[in-house]
């Protein structure tokens, strides 16, 4: 990532609000849920974000990824399949 993209993910507001909720009138923060894009600079600022809350010592969880309900196996990507499959229940 470039430097520029990482003020456009205001870390430095995530990293504020979670350190001083009262500031913000806002409650503890107990989880933050990463969405972001299935591609690789989505990736990488997943990975970026969640070693930023890991230092901070938050709970991070990212949303489930994998195959869409009624998706074609054939049509699938070696990458859709392999968060399917790490994502099994």
């Amino acid at each position: 990532m470039k430097k520029e993209d990482f003020k456009k993910i205001r870390v430095k507001e995530l990293k504020d609000r979670i350190e001083n909720p009262k500031k913000f009138n806002l409650p503890k923060v107990k989880e933050v849920i990463i969405a972001t894009n299935q591609n690789t600079e989505g990736e990488a600022t997943a990975i970026y974000l969640t070693r930023v809350l890991n230092s901070l010592k938050i709970k991070n969880t990212r949303l489930g990824r994998g195959l869409p309900t009624g998706g074609e196996l054939e049509y699938a990507d070696e990458e859709t399949l392999s968060y399917a499959l790490k994502g099994r229940k």
